[in-house]
């Protein structure tokens, strides 16, 4: 099997889809499979990404306006066509649906090459927020037929299969593609105190911690609302951390200076200084409702850390309710804060919680998950060439 990833984000982006595909192509590697990577370029290039610069084609991009930290590939059709008459796939996966995969879907269509995708972000989900709603069927209607020649898709979560099935897509085309956790990079292991120390926060404080894009989609706004209330509820000494940037980032400061919460923002984190957060935190709170997954959940549950989320998304393939994390009202400051209050007399409580958060992440090997995955790629490798027509209906 030769395998040629087109996607419109890779690393080094910031982002879980980035970092999930490059995982599945490191995974492939070990594994001796043939990848080719068709990606946007990027000005920056980590170590990583040069390590991985032969099996990376790169094109030039310009920013995605929902998220300027993505690129949209222009695709060079020679230098495509060029790269691709090289490698010779045997299948084609898309992982995005704008120009790459595009691209993708033309070139296994020409070539009679199987095609299969990865579904990773309910785009439509993502408009009402930045007041595009009257986009949201024809996204709906443009993303059932991008996807509609793909012998299979891969969703993140049990919830987003049904989501796309009651909107009419084929059950039998989708299957879950979950997603697995480092627990030896996401551990509960820390020095709090000297952690707390290093940016001003007394160890006695109860620290309540969020990590995410700080962006309209994700809600932190509901994080800053409920943490006031509770704040205001408790004499105790209370701290609220934000890990991650976005276009939310300068809002929601002014959010928490208008709400008397005195939180501090730490921008963007690595992942070794994500893990340090989430272990040394007292709680994880986490009220986005648009997650397919929510990456960030499982490594929080993985840092052996209460998680608090809301109750619709991704997060219920990995959160249940009462027995490794709580889940409150989506969009319900009252809910959340209602929550935080309880776990905060609690001690207990969190301590059990926090306990079958991280043995819940032990079994959730990336490996095995790949294991799977890499299986269902061979069966429709081996299918040979199928022919795939819509793309120039």
């Amino acid at each position: 099997m030769r395998l040629a990833l087109f996607t419109d984000t890779y690393e080094p982006e910031r982002n879980g889809v980035a970092r999930s595909l490059g995982r599945w192509i490191a995974y492939l590697q070990r594994r001796g499979v043939e990848c080719l990577v068709l990606a946007p370029e990027r000005s920056i290039f980590d170590s990583k990404a040069a390590m991985q610069a032969s099996s990376v084609e790169r094109f030039a991009s310009l920013p995605f306006v929902l998220y300027p930290e993505c690129r949209l590939a222009l695709p060079n059709p020679l230098h495509l066509r060029h790269a691709l008459h090289e490698f010779n796939p045997t299948l084609i996966h898309v992982a995005t649906p704008f120009n790459l995969g595009l691209c993708g879907i033309h070139y296994a269509r020409r070539h009679q090459i199987p095609l299969i995708a990865s579904y990773h972000t309910n785009f439509d989900q993502y408009l009402p927020f930045y007041n595009l709603q009257w986009m949201v069927k024809m996204l709906s209607r443009y993303m059932e037929w991008f996807h509609h020649d793909c012998k299979k898709i891969f969703v993140p979560s049990t919830s987003t299969l049904q989501d796309l099935t009651r909107k009419g897509w084929d059950a039998e085309r989708l299957s879950v593609w979950s997603r697995g956790i480092d627990t030896s990079l996401f551990h509960p292991r820390v020095n709090r105190e000297q952690l707390l120390a290093q940016q001003g926060i007394n160890n006695e404080c109860f620290v309540v911690f969020y990590a995410g894009r700080l962006a309209p989609e994700k809600d932190v706004e509901t994080a800053i609302e409920s943490f006031s209330l509770f704040q205001k509820q408790t004499n105790a000494q209370v701290k609220l951390v934000l890990a991650g940037d976005g276009p939310s980032s300068e809002a929601l400061q002014q959010q928490c200076a208008r709400s008397g919460v005195a939180a501090t923002f730490l921008g963007f984190q690595t992942s070794e200084e994500l893990q340090r957060w989430y272990a040394a935190a007292d709680l994880f709170l986490f009220p986005s409702a648009t997650e397919t997954f929510g990456n960030v959940v499982l490594e929080a549950m993985a840092c052996g850390t209460p998680v608090l989320c809301a109750n619709k998304g991704g997060v219920l393939d990995s959160v249940s309710h009462g027995l490794n994390g709580m889940l409150c009202e989506a969009g319900s400051p009252a809910s959340f804060a209602a929550a935080l209050a309880l776990l905060h007399k609690d001690e207990e409580r969190r301590r059990n919680l926090g306990i079958s958060a991280r043995l819940f992440s032990l079994r959730k090997s990336w490996d095995t998950i790949f294991d799977g995955l890499l299986a269902e790629c061979e069966r429709q490798s081996a299918a040979g060439r199928s022919p795939v027509s819509h793309i120039m209906r």
